[in-house]
């Protein structure tokens, strides 16, 4: 069994006893969290998409909240003498998934 769920813009394919990064969520690590945005669930084959997803959850546990890598962004202009460096690192939150209620 597994689910395709969305947060924070993104899709992700998971399955029980998987865990991801998401984009940053309130709470603590060790807390259980319910991810409502479930957008289809195949279970022993079968899938359940759209409107059938309306009651499906995913239930979750908050493991860490972490930073990831450095981006650098290097804006430029030619014949200008512009030039501007800044990075940039992405909140994220951990997350181990439970069980998928379908």
């Amino acid at each position: 069994m597994y689910a395709v769920l969305q947060s924070g813009g993104k899709q992700f394919r998971v399955a029980p006893g998987d865990t991801i990064h998401v984009e940053k969520l309130a709470g603590e690590p060790g807390a259980a969290i319910e991810l409502a945005s479930v957008l289809a669930v195949v279970n022993d084959g079968s899938l359940t998409a759209g409107a059938d997803t309306a009651n499906a959850r995913i239930k979750a546990t908050i493991v860490s909240h972490g930073r990831g890598d450095k981006v650098i962004v290097f804006k430029f202009k030619r014949k200008k003498q512009y030039k501007k460096t800044i990075g940039h690192r992405q909140d994220y939150t951990a997350v181990r998934i439970d069980e998928i209620v379908a």
